[in-house]
């Protein structure tokens, strides 16, 4: 399974606008691929058309393409544009990052224990009287979600079996490096870094890759 999550970390709105405009931007790329682009999980920012966080399953494609592509979106990228919020603020420079997760599912199912439970908060009133939610572990490490976003029990399910192996993935790569901590901690360091992608303008165009990168590739 292959898996990106594109972020604003901690930066302000127009951080979070260029995740929208760079998921627009993604979901176009894929579709010229014959790549099916599914939002598992977005974090709303403040104002609408403006997320946090997005994280998004790529399917419909060899595992060796869909990898290929997803590292065109994996590390710091850059959005150069006059802020859309703020009229006179003089910085023009907005960073936001992607992370890759690629999951093995082989024998992954054995290893999860799904548990009913009653969904909670706002939802309507179907949510709020059925056991739809659902809780997933996985048995060896102990480690938990719980989703309850989904009417029906199967769709909660099949989210909390990708969340899960997402968690585990960033378990694993926290313990692979100490400069990858958490999630958030690791894009807050986004503007140290040199972009792999910068684009610019309202129409967010490429205008180049970071060092070592080259041009965009169109795998066939």
């Amino acid at each position: 399974m292959i898996l990106v999550q594109l972020s604003s970390g901690a930066g302000p709105l127009e951080c979070c606008k260029a995740v929208a405009m760079a998921v627009k931007r993604l979901e176009c790329d894929a579709k010229a691929l014959a790549i099916k682009v599914n939002a598992l999980a977005v974090e709303q920012a403040e104002l609408s058309g403006c997320y946090k966080s997005v994280l998004l399953e790529l399917t419909g494609a060899e595992p060796r393409i869909l990898k290929q592509f997803a590292q065109q979106w994996h590390g710091s990228m850059l959005w150069v544009c006059q802020s859309p919020f703020r009229a006179r603020h003089k910085r023009k420079n907005w960073y936001f990052g992607g992370q890759l997760f690629e999951i093995a599912e082989q024998k992954f199912d054995s290893e999860i224990r799904f548990q009913q439970c009653r969904a909670s908060g706002a939802g309507g009133q179907h949510v709020n009287t059925t056991d739809s939610a659902v809780r997933a572990t996985h048995v060896a490490t102990g480690t938990t979600v719980r989703v309850e976003s989904e009417r029906s029990q199967h769709a909660n399910k099949r989210l909390a079996r990708v969340l899960l192996m997402q968690k585990l993935a960033e378990q694993a790569q926290q313990a692979a490096s100490q400069q990858q901590k958490s999630r958030w901690q690791q894009h807050n360091e986004l503007q140290r870094g040199n972009p792999i992608r910068t684009f610019k303008g309202p129409e967010f165009s490429q205008t180049h890759k970071g060092k070592g990168h080259g041009k965009l590739t169109v795998y066939m």
